[in-house]
């Protein structure tokens, strides 16, 4: 499992808690931006083993997009099939994480950018159908063909 290397920076007991690295400082530009990357999604990925996906899954998550599938044992069929591959590896990646004791509501917490404090819009929901080229009752309608 990955652990994340966070740990709680003392504060007020009436602020929220923010969590800080316990890595290596990275050298940084006057934004705190890295100037050398600190990780690699390939090599984090290296070490995790390549998922099979077969043919009649492929060709599943294609009629299920309303995708015409690439023709089997082609170039193109080969290549979207090891893209797949390749996020699910990395979800399956991502899904082993170990976030015990993260707070995530500190994590997201921003006050820096006044349009997150700013009243929701009011277009929402089915109000948003207005704009939609075709609807039938209240869902949108996607011409596609249908193989099966």
């Amino acid at each position: 499992m990955l652990r994340l290397g966070l740990q709680p920076i003392r504060r007020c007991c009436c602020r929220p808690r923010r969590w800080k690295s316990t890595a290596a400082r990275a050298e940084t530009d006057e934004f705190g931006i890295p100037l050398k990357p600190t990780w690699s999604v390939n090599e984090l990925l290296s070490s995790y083993p390549t998922p099979t996906i077969s043919p009649a899954t492929l060709n599943h998550l294609h009629d299920l997009a309303a995708l015409i599938p690439p023709e089997e044992g082609s170039e193109k069929f080969d290549k979207v099939k090891g893209e797949l591959e390749e996020l699910v590896r990395l979800v399956e990646a991502v899904k082993l994480v170990d976030t015990e004791g993260v707070d995530l509501d500190a994590a997201t917490e921003r006050t820096d950018n006044p349009q997150l404090n700013a009243p929701p819009l009011n277009a929402s929901g089915r109000s948003l159908l207005k704009h939609a080229a075709r609807t039938v009752d209240s869902f949108y309608v996607v011409d596609a063909d249908k193989r099966h």
